[in-house]
Order: C-alpha cells, then sequence, then structure tokens
C-alpha cells in the first residue's frame, strides 16, 4: 500500500506547484455583489437549532469546524453557542438534527504543557482541552477561525468539496504540536477502530470506524503539512503505544521549533479508501496559497446564494433571507470520491461517475419544503438526488427512510423518500429511470415492515401493536397520497385507484365524536383514555407531537380533510381553535415540540403547512398574519434564532419560500399557496438565463396582506402558483395592503 501511497502522493506535490491550477472565480462571480456578507452562521447555533458552524462549501463532503467537549441533545452538531472549550476541528458534522453522530478526524494545535487526554472545562490542565471567547473567533461562510488563547495559537479553517485545510500560526519558535484525535465522535458516536500511519515525513494516513446512529460508519483521509514531521507518537486511549491501530486512538504529531510559528494542512477523506482521499486531494487541493481556497470557497458560497435575487427595505431580513439559504445547502452532503467511488447502503463499495452520490438524507424533515426548495433552486441537483435515492433502494430493498454515511437509521417515521421522487417524476426531471423510480416507490409501499403488513390489511395500524401508529399511518398516507398522483400520471389506472385509497386511510384515524385523529385499536375501539394534548415522547401514539398538530396532517388531501370535520365552516373553526388552544403536554413532552401558537408547533415538521391551510379555504389573511408572526418572532438574527432543530434545511426552507411568499402544501402537486412575502422583491435566477421575479409593491410591517395578484401582466385569482408557471419564467406582482 505504501508505494502506491506514494506514487500518489508524489503527483500531487508535483501539481502542487502549479498554484495556479486551483479553480478561478467565474468573472461574472467576481463582479457581482456579496451575498455572503449576508449570512450570519451563528444564527441557531443557540437554543435548540443545533447548526454546524465551521467552513465547508455547498453540499460540501467536509464540514470542518470546532467541536466543544460537551455532549449533549443540544450539542448534535458538536458546537453550542453558550459553549466556551475546544478539543480540536473535526472534519464531518451533522446540521440541525435531533441525534449526534459525525465529528469524524479532530484536529488540534498545541504547544507547551498539555497531556494527552481531554481535560476538563473546570481543570483543562489535565488535559489539552482550551478554552475561546466569541470575539476570538471569525465566522463567515467557507472560513472559521480563533485564536486559541492556551496555546498562543490562531487556527483558520477552509475547505472545498472533499479536502479540508487548517492554517495554524504558532507564536515563532513555538515547539509545535498537532494531536490527531481518532477516538473522539459527537453524541451518540463511539470508536470501533482507529488507525493512522505516517508514509513519510509530511504525509500521515489514517482511517476511522465508528457506531452510532450511523451503526457501520467508515471515514478513510490523508493529511499532508507544509512542515516536516520531527516525531510521532501514539496512544490507546491515551496511553502512549507502538501500534497505529486502537479502539481509541489519539495521536501526537511533533513538528519541532518552527522559526515562524506556521503550519499548513490538507486532510482529504473518503468514504472508501485511503488510496482514494489521496486521490481526491490531488484533484482538488493542489494550491497550498489558504487565502485562495477561502476566496474560491467564498465564490462557491456566492454563486448557490445568486440563484435568489433577495431585496428588503429590512437588513435584518436579508440577514434571515440568505442565512437560512446557507443553511440549506449544508447537506445532502456529496458522499462520493473523484473517481466515481462510494460505499453503497448495502457495504460494498461501487463506481458510477453517471451521477453525484449524496448523504445525510433528513428526509421526514426535508421532504415537506427543502426538496420542494431545490427543485426550484437547484434543479441541476435533483437529479442526482434521486439517482442516490434509488441506487440505495437496489442496494438495501427500499428506498431511504433517514440514510447516514452509506447507513439506514430508520430514524422517524413514514417512507419519506416517496413524495421527494414522486415530485421530481411530476416537475418534469427526466435524469433518472422512471421505470425504476416506480418500482421503487411501489415495492416501498407494499413492503410489510414498520407496520405496513397491518396497515395493508386493516387500512391503519391498530394502537395497541406498536408506538407512533398515529403518525406512522398519516404519513404513509401522505406518500401513498403521491404514488397514486405518479401512477395516474403513467398511465397506471389500477395504481392510481389503489394508492388514492391508501391515501385516504387519515380518516380510519380520525374519531369524529372528539373531531381529533387518535390512536384505534380496532375498528370499533379506540385507545382510552385520550387526551388531545398529550405528547409523551416516543411512547404514545403520535412522533414528536400530538393529536392536535397529527389531526392536520393531511396535505395530500385538504378537501377530504375538510369534509371528513364536516364541512368549510367547521375545518375554519377548528382551525381557529388550534391556534389558540393551550393545555398540558406533559412532563415527557418532546423537546422539539417549540414555537408554540396555540397547539400549533413550529420548532418541528409536522406543523410546518397548517397555517397556509386558511389559504387554500379561503381565508387568505389569516395564513397572512400567522406567516409573518412567526417570521418575524421564530426567525431572527440572534444565535438563538431558530426556535427548533434545523433538521438539515427543512426549518430554514419553509423560512426562504414563505419569505418568497408561497410554501408547497401538498409535497407532490407542484402547487405553492401563497401566504405573505417577508421580501420586497425576490428574482429567482432559473436554467436557461430565465427568471421569475416576485414582486411585493408597498410591501412594509403593516401591509402584510396580498391584496391583489398579478402574473405576467394579467389578473390572478388562484390560491397558489404553479411550479410550471415559475420556472416559465416572468413576474408576478403581489400589491400588498394593511387591511384584506
Amino acid at each position: 500500500m505504501q508505494n502506491t501511497l506514494k506514487n500518489l502522493f508524489l503527483a500531487a506535490c508535483s501539481a502542487a506547484v502549479l498554484a495556479s491550477c486551483g479553480s478561478q472565480p467565474q468573472k461574472e462571480s467576481q463582479e457581482q455583489i456579496s451575498l455572503t456578507q449576508y449570512v450570519d452562521p451563528y444564527i441557531g447555533t443557540g437554543f435548540h437549532g443545533h447548526v454546524f458552524l465551521g467552513a465547508d462549501v455547498p453540499f460540501g463532503a467536509v464540514q470542518l469546524g470546532p467541536s466543544n467537549i460537551t455532549q449533549g441533545w443540544d450539542w448534535c452538531s458538536g458546537y453550542h453557542y453558550s459553549d466556551s472549550t475546544l478539543i480540536g476541528f473535526a472534519h464531518t458534522h451533522l446540521s440541525g438534527t435531533g441525534i449526534g453522530d459525525l465529528g469524524d478526524i479532530v484536529f488540534m494545535p498545541v504547544t507547551g504543557d498539555y497531556k494527552m487526554a481531554l481535560g476538563t472545562p473546570e481543570k483543562p490542565e489535565d488535559g489539552y482541552l482550551a478554552l475561546y471567547k466569541h470575539e476570538d473567533e471569525t465566522v463567515k461562510p467557507g472560513y472559521y477561525a480563533v485564536d486559541i488563547d492556551r496555546y498562543k495559537v490562531k487556527a483558520e479553517l477552509t475547505t472545498t468539496e472533499r479536502v479540508g485545510y487548517h492554517r495554524y500560526a504558532f507564536q515563532p519558535n513555538a515547539d509545535a504540536h498537532i494531536i490527531v484525535n481518532l477516538e473522539r465522535g459527537i453524541g451518540w458516536d463511539a470508536p470501533v477502530e482507529g488507525h493512522l500511519e505516517q508514509i513519510n515525513d509530511t504525509l500521515v494516513v489514517g482511517y476511522r470506524l465508528s457506531k452510532g446512529w450511523a451503526v457501520d460508519q467508515r471515514i478513510y483521509f490523508a493529511a499532508v503539512f507544509s512542515q516536516p514531521l520531527k516525531g510521532l507518537k501514539l496512544y490507546s486511549d491515551y496511553k502512549e503505544q507502538a501500534e497505529g491501530t486502537a479502539e481509541k486512538l489519539t495521536a501526537d504529531l511533533d513538528f519541532g521549533t518552527l522559526t515562524d510559528g506556521q503550519i499548513l494542512a490538507k486532510v482529504a477523506i473518503s468514504p472508501v479508501s485511503t488510496d482514494n482521499a489521496i486521490e481526491n486531494m490531488k484533484a482538488e487541493a493542489q494550491s497550498w496559497d489558504f487565502d485562495q481556497v477561502v476566496a474560491e470557497a467564498d465564490t462557491k458560497w456566492n454563486n448557490e446564494l445568486a440563484k435568489v435575487t433577495a431585496k428588503s427595505a429590512d437588513p435584518e431580513v436579508l440577514t434571515k433571507f440568505y442565512t437560512a439559504l446557507y443553511h440549506t445547502m449544508i447537506a445532502p452532503s456529496v458522499f462520493q470520491d473523484v473517481n466515481g467511488d462510494y460505499r453503497g447502503a448495502d457495504g460494498k463499495t461501487h463506481n458510477d461517475k453517471s451521477f453525484t452520490n449524496y448523504t445525510t438524507f433528513s428526509l421526514w424533515d426535508t421532504y415537506r419544503a427543502n426538496h420542494p426548495l431545490s427543485t426550484i433552486i437547484h434543479p441541476d441537483r435533483v437529479n442526482d438526488f434521486v439517482n442516490t435515492m434509488l441506487h440505495i433502494y437496489e442496494q438495501q430493498g427500499e428506498l431511504p427512510v433517514w440514510h447516514l454515511m452509506g447507513n439506514e437509521t430508520y430514524c422517524m417515521v413514514g417512507y419519506p423518500a416517496i413524495p421527494v421522487i414522486v415530485d421530481a417524476y411530476r416537475k418534469g426531471f427526466t435524469g433518472f429511470d422512471a421505470n425504476l423510480a416506480w418500482e421503487a416507490v411501489k415495492n416501498t409501499a407494499m413492503g410489510d415492515g414498520r407496520g405496513l403488513d397491518l396497515l395493508k390489511k386493516y387500512g391503519y395500524m391498530p394502537a395497541n401493536s406498536d408506538v407512533e401508529t398515529v403518525a406512522k399511518g398519516l404519513e404513509y398516507a401522505v406518500a401513498d397520497g403521491s404514488i397514486a398522483l405518479m401512477a395516474e400520471d403513467m398511465g397506471k389506472s389500477d395504481d392510481a385507484e389503489y394508492f388514492k385509497k391508501r391515501g385516504e386511510n387519515y380518516k380510519n384515524y380520525f374519531d369524529t365524536s372528539v373531531g381529533h385523529m387518535r390512536g384505534r385499536v380496532s375498528d370499533t375501539e379506540w385507545r382510552t383514555p385520550f387526551d388531545p394534548f398529550r405528547a409523551t415522547h416516543r411512547a404514545d401514539d403520535f412522533c414528536e407531537g400530538n393529536s392536535w398538530q397529527y389531526t392536520w396532517l393531511v396535505p395530500q388531501d385538504v378537501p377530504g380533510l375538510v369534509e371528513l370535520m364536516g364541512g368549510k365552516e367547521k375545518f375554519l373553526e377548528k382551525l381557529d381553535e388550534f391556534f389558540v388552544a393551550e393545555g398540558d403536554m406533559g412532563e415527557h413532552a418532546s423537546n422539539d415540540i417549540t414555537g408554540l401558537i396555540g397547539q400549533y408547533a413550529h420548532g418541528n415538521e409536522p406543523s410546518h403547512h397548517i397555517t397556509y391551510l386558511y389559504a387554500l379555504e379561503g381565508q387568505p389573511e389569516k395564513t397572512a398574519k400567522l406567516v409573518r408572526k412567526i417570521m418575524s418572532e421564530f426567525y431572527t438574527t440572534k444565535p438563538d434564532g431558530l426556535i427548533g432543530n434545523e433538521d438539515v434545511g427543512q426549518m430554514s426552507a419553509w423560512y426562504v419560500l414563505s419569505a418568497m411568499g408561497f410554501y408547497q402544501v401538498n409535497p407532490a402537486d407542484g402547487k405553492y399557496v401563497f401566504g405573505s412575502p417577508d421580501l420586497d422583491e425576490a428574482v429567482i435566477n432559473l436554467p436557461e438565463g430565465k427568471t421569475f421575479t416576485i414582486k411585493a409593491e408597498n410591501n412594509s410591517k403593516d401591509n402584510i396582506y396580498i391584496k391583489s395578484k398579478t402574473l405576467n401582466g394579467q389578473a390572478y385569482d388562484k390560491p397558489y402558483i404553479t411550479y410550471e408557471d415559475i420556472m416559465a419564467g416572468g413576474e408576478l406582482v403581489l400589491e400588498m395592503a394593511a387591511e384584506n
């Protein structure tokens, strides 16, 4: 292996002298206004936002950022604004999840007195842990820096898609060391095996195997340094050993006394092998020009943020908008090497250059808004997202539920990949095999696992058969309703009728005597006692919510829900009650139930479409009032500026769409329902040079109601605009007023 590594490394080094080989910003990017200036990565790092803070590029495999020593629910990303501890810089992170994982390959620059242990916040001298202050940090898209006072080191980070760049400025003549920690992960992540070996005086390679949310996670790396290594010590559970492999492996890399005190490191990662990691470095990180890489990362972010040109008289609105847009592009993340290799859901290495393979699919969250947003602003990536899901289907026998680093986590309920695939198919995306897509959605829905056998038998999941049965049944119905639409479009009338009926299974959970969805034990018996406010975490009929919130989870058939509730008048009365109802959810209610307006919980995804139901049923003024309240109060420019988990872009995608003036209620019908725009103008830059402009005339904090609409100069009276109309380009003018 060493000969192969040396040859690859020498090739990379030969190319490195050509600093100009790095990709140059496009001319138009140099001329456009910088949109990254409006992004504040601190937003969402406080409260329960759980967002990633650090350096990355859009959808990149590397998320390089600081890790606190603290572990806990609010540290699922490895960093929380309330903390001040630093154990190093990890190369992978999740953003906004409710479970912690990743945090792989931690680098920490040290000098002077330290010990090969973590230490504690109270006694950092017992290890290598350091403390920092926020005023010593610099954060912006594609770049992170912090002054580490304990070691008098300035650490700077930036990335390409697959390579993390480090620049450490020690004091002149300091005894410079870098600790490499392959034991430490985030949250549930536990080490299984770490390996590190020195190939020559500037190259080390290794891997980290771990078990957590992703039950079999594997990451390989290669690290090249600008200074030669003078020594290397290896440790198992912080005790020195000779071997380079251990369950809890750490290493102390000694660079000796440096005259100028500067060390640069390039760390490439791969899901497959160390050889591939070096090949990734050769392809993406030829230059040692750290500042150039920072500039290129900034350009990449600017190019993606420029998919929407936003205007507002309120600078805070622009900060909220572009930060939200930024957060929607941290994941899904690339999970493939430059040569086309990736680790499949079957644990095998696959090679396919016909598409880009991705990971980190928080589908229970993102099918609602982030994927419908992507069909508008990232049409170049949608086919790859779908192809990734179809390959997962071929490798594991069903579509992904919550896929992470080649592993199915089965987190959350339903089969949420289905609406995403159906939505892409119905919106005209053709870069995937439609017949395979149909096979995948149908076979997944016709399986027997996760309660589907009971669902097919009874039309519902009996409440005594499992937990969260109502949530599962309602989510299955959402997806089944989307399958019916796909079948109809494909001329499969029998399948369309069958899945249309299954999409109406939500009716089997609605008890007309109480006016709510509730657990059903049999055709004649409901679970008792019943409390619509009760929300016991993962031990009841609902998932991260209560009956009040789940009663509205029928976006695939709003007319049917209206009829089920006794008609429009009673439906709207019930909806009014929902937004004012107050009750005790219980001491074990989920932490995700935040951002309450009555029983509406914006901090969790099942509520996200509900404000827009008013607009569909003839009361758009109520939608406008609520949407504006949410955008004003639940999204701010402070570190606690997200009212709940970011959930890999979903929370932010809701804001991005709503700020432009609409939201896709049914995840597979391509209709974006009008609300009340936070922006004064949004120009969506579409393929082929087209643009779609939304102008909110006379928009202000008081003028929140859409008085009239015109599309391309013609009066427009529908409560929604279609995907086709948006993508055709044109101009939508919304005349705003203080009264409806």
